[in-house]
């Protein structure tokens, strides 16, 4: 067995009985949730997702299909986290409050099942970025990080996903739909839906990694720097322009930066002052 794997499921095995885990279907959480069924057996093992105006229908599809294959049986909770008002407001500590809601009705739903522990699937790399949502973790008793407390980085979760064959393994790397509107934007059903919707248009195009970020009429559109060659066809463009705009948007622009994880908060770091939520006009 892979070293690393093997570290994974000793501590998984040394530290746990029965436990959740919280699923997104990502590569990182689904590694988390094949390492804990292979450490203690399907029967102790469960997956637990939360179904929200966050997360695209794609990647509920996706949830449903891989813990069918890594055979764990699955809960699913359906929040309607935009009732929050710490949420849906969108400041800058917006991750944090959503966290701590999502979490504690995770360990709701995992207490019940006489589990005594989350397993969430932060990794190592994670650390590097502004993420509120990790302080709101970290003061949940019943929660822990297995990833980050074996060192394991976005690159060791990846080679070991493909060394499991996990079907994902490949997957270009998602996040929730909050972090396609700026900080100050309030999160609605409708800007949600047009990121959502001009994100699933692109990807049909040929696109692998993309975000649509929102900026009200206008579409920041990141793909990966790699890609940009396909934006040398004027047909492409003209019909990427097209379908982005057929989503709502009357702009379409491309970022020449391309994409980058993180870059929602390149804002924080540059001096400019995010302002406080106002509703979308």
């Amino acid at each position: 067995m892979n070293a690393l794997y093997h570290l994974l499921c000793s501590n998984i095995a040394n530290s746990h009985t029965k436990a959740a885990v919280a699923f997104s279907g990502g590569i990182d959480s689904t590694l988390l949730l094949k390492a804990a069924r292979d450490s203690l057996g399907n029967s102790n093992v469960l997956a637990v997702t939360v179904s929200s105006p966050l997360v695209t229908a794609e990647e509920m599809e996706l949830v449903y299909n891989l813990a069918a294959e890594i055979k764990v049986p699955l809960h699913l909770i359906k929040l309607d986290i935009l009732q929050v008002e710490n949420i849906a407001a969108n400041n800058i500590d917006r991750c944090y409050f959503c966290k701590q809601h999502l979490f504690l009705s995770i360990i709701d739903v995992a207490s019940q099942a006489g589990c005594c522990s989350v397993l969430e699937g932060s990794n190592v790399s994670d650390l590097d970025d502004f993420r509120p949502g990790s302080e709101a973790i970290a003061r949940m008793e019943m929660v822990k990080s297995p990833l980050i407390e074996c060192g394991l980085t976005k690159s060791h979760i990846r080679q070991l996903a493909r060394y499991l064959n996990l079907p994902n393994w490949n997957k270009p790397a998602q996040s929730c739909l909050a972090s396609r509107i700026p900080y100050g934007t309030r999160l609605t059903a409708d800007n949600l839906t047009k990121v959502s919707d001009a994100e699933a248009r692109i990807r049909k195009l040929g696109f692998m990694q993309v975000r649509v970020r929102y900026h009200g009429a206008l579409a920041r559109i990141e793909i990966a720097p790699q890609e940009f060659h396909l934006m040398l066809d004027p047909k492409i463009l003209k019909r990427l322009a097209a379908e982005v705009k057929a989503c709502g948007f009357t702009y379409a622009a491309l970022d020449m930066d391309g994409y980058r994880a993180g870059s929602a908060n390149e804002i924080l770091h540059s001096g400019r002052e995010v302002q406080d939520c106002e509703p979308d006009r």
